[in-house]
Parts: structure tokens; C-alpha cells; sequence
């Protein structure tokens, strides 16, 4: 695809998490937090869509310009595991090329802080990428952001669903802005100049 032009559809990206303040801070909410920088670079406010079940602002990424790119940010409220049909309805509303749809995620075989850009694949176990596939077929991008595996014996929904350690919080300001950045990128320039520029 020649993100050069503009064929006047909007990209939608959908930051993946759980709805409610008890799960903010989880590893499985990161992206909704790429999706929240993202809101407030745009100057944004998320506001529940009148036609999903999903809070959404719309806005533009990139150089001022014809490089800028008409975006709409989403943080499905449907719960993780139900994330296919907020973000189904939201394509349809906007008329939104399946090529043009970001999933922003928690991944779990990638360790934490690094980046992975894919377009289509798996879901890899992950109930959101699950659920958007089975509404949508999966030919849409991923910004996959690595959490890592649980440690010893402790169980995958354990982990997704505790925050981050200390240690990673550290980190994560840094991680949720670089997750952030490569969104920008892929929207603005395309997947193979984001993947170079960020799969690490």
C-alpha cells in the first residue's frame, strides 16, 4: 500500500485493554496507555462513540502538511475478550479499509520494552487479537509491545492481569512513548520503514 496518498479513509487505531480504573495499571492495559499518549499528542479528549461501545477521538498524526494522516483513536470498552466487536463497528462507521486497522497490544512472547510491527498472523493465545479476527479476518497491522512471560509457575491471566513490577515501571514512560512513536510511523510512512525503524 502507497501510504503516500491518501484515499480520504481515516486509519483506526485500536489500543487494546480493560475498561475501569482496577485494571489501568495492568500489563494487558498497555494499549490502552500508547492509545492515551497518542490521544493527548493529538490535543484529543476520548469521548463514548454514539454507534460503539468504544470511547474514540479523531484527529491527525505526522508533519503538518499532505504527510499528516487522518486517524481515529480507539480504546474499545467492551472488555479485552470482546474487543472484535467495538472495533468491527468502528470500520464499518468510518468506512475504514481493513489495511488501515491497528491493533495496539500486550504480547507475551516478546520480552518487555521491545517492539514487534506485523501485519495479519495469529492471535498467539491473545483474546482481543482473538476476538478481532473472528469479527474481522486477520488482515490488519499490529503494533505488538512485549511484556514478557510469567515468572515460575504463576498463570498467564495472573500475570497480564497484575500491573507492572517496579523494575518495569521504570521503564514503561519510555516503552508506552516509543510504542507511541512506531503508530505514528507506520500510519505516516508505512510498515516496512516503521518495522526498521522500531523492531528491535
Amino acid at each position: 500500500m502507497d501510504v503516500t496518498t491518501d484515499s480520504g479513509a481515516p486509519w483506526l487505531i485500536a489500543g487494546l485493554g480493560n475498561p475501569g480504573p482496577e485494571y489501568a495499571g495492568n500489563r494487558h492495559n498497555v494499549g490502552f496507555m500508547v492509545a492515551d499518549l497518542l490521544a493527548e499528542r493529538m490535543g484529543g479528549r476520548f469521548k463514548r462513540h454514539g454507534k460503539a461501545q468504544a470511547q474514540v477521538v479523531e484527529g491527525r498524526v505526522g508533519p503538518p502538511g499532505p504527510g499528516s494522516r487522518r486517524v481515529v483513536l480507539a480504546k474499545p470498552m467492551s472488555y479485552m475478550n470482546l474487543s472484535g466487536g467495538p472495533v468491527t463497528a468502528l470500520r464499518d462507521f468510518y468506512k475504514v479499509p481493513a489495511d488501515r486497522v491497528v491493533a495496539v497490544h500486550d504480547e507475551l512472547d516478546i520480552d518487555f520494552g521491545v517492539l514487534r510491527l506485523k501485519l495479519g498472523g495469529g492471535d498467539n493465545g491473545h483474546n482481543g487479537l482473538k476476538s478481532m479476527t473472528k469479527a474481522m479476518g486477520p488482515d490488519y497491522h499490529r503494533v505488538r509491545c512485549g511484556i514478557g512471560r510469567p515468572p515460575g509457575r504463576m498463570q498467564v491471566a495472573d500475570f497480564v492481569l497484575r500491573d507492572f513490577s517496579s523494575v518495569e515501571r521504570k521503564e514503561l514512560d519510555w516503552f508506552v512513548d516509543r510504542a507511541a512513536d512506531a503508530v505514528e510511523c507506520l500510519v505516516s510512512e508505512g510498515l516496512e520503514r516503521a518495522q526498521s525503524a522500531y523492531n528491535s
